[in-house]
Order: structure tokens, then sequence, then C-alpha cells
């Protein structure tokens, strides 16, 4: 895995003490949509919860937005480490 934006996002958020994602932006040129790497999906699953909105958009704007369930179907996150 490389160092993607989305990774530095994360990071960033977590060094400025905050610890929730509400939604994010994902911006990429092209044809074809840019969404997160499957890594960059678990980085954010573990701050956002499935039904967290991401956009995806390009120099015109927002092209397609999805939730992060969609992106991540049947996700590990903060959840699946609490007691039950």
């Amino acid at each position: 895995m490389g160092s993607c934006a989305e990774a530095g996002a994360v990071s960033a958020m977590i060094a400025g003490g905050g610890n929730r994602i509400a939604q994010i932006v994902v911006m990429g040129e092209g044809e074809h949509l840019v969404t997160p790497c499957g890594g960059c999906r678990q980085r954010i699953r573990e701050f956002a919860a499935p039904d967290t909105p991401i956009h995806i958009a390009g120099p015109e704007g927002i092209r397609k937005s999805f939730t992060l369930d969609e992106l991540l179907p049947f996700s590990f996150g903060p959840d699946n480490l609490t007691d039950r």
C-alpha cells in the first residue's frame, strides 16, 4: 500500500484531535470514478459509520456519492472490537 491522500487526511484529523469522519470527498481526474483504495476504505471505516457519505468528485464537481457500506460491505469496524 502506498501513501494515499485519504490516509494523510485521516492522520491529520487524528493529529488535530478529531475522532469521527462525518463525510469524505475524494477528488480525481479521468474518465473513471476515482474511489478510495481498499486500504483507505478500511482506514475510513475505523473512524466512520457504514452510512457515512463518500462523495467522488472530478474537476467539474461531485460525480457520484456512495455510503461507506456500499464501498466496503460487511466491513470490520469498531463494533467488532466491543464486548458483547
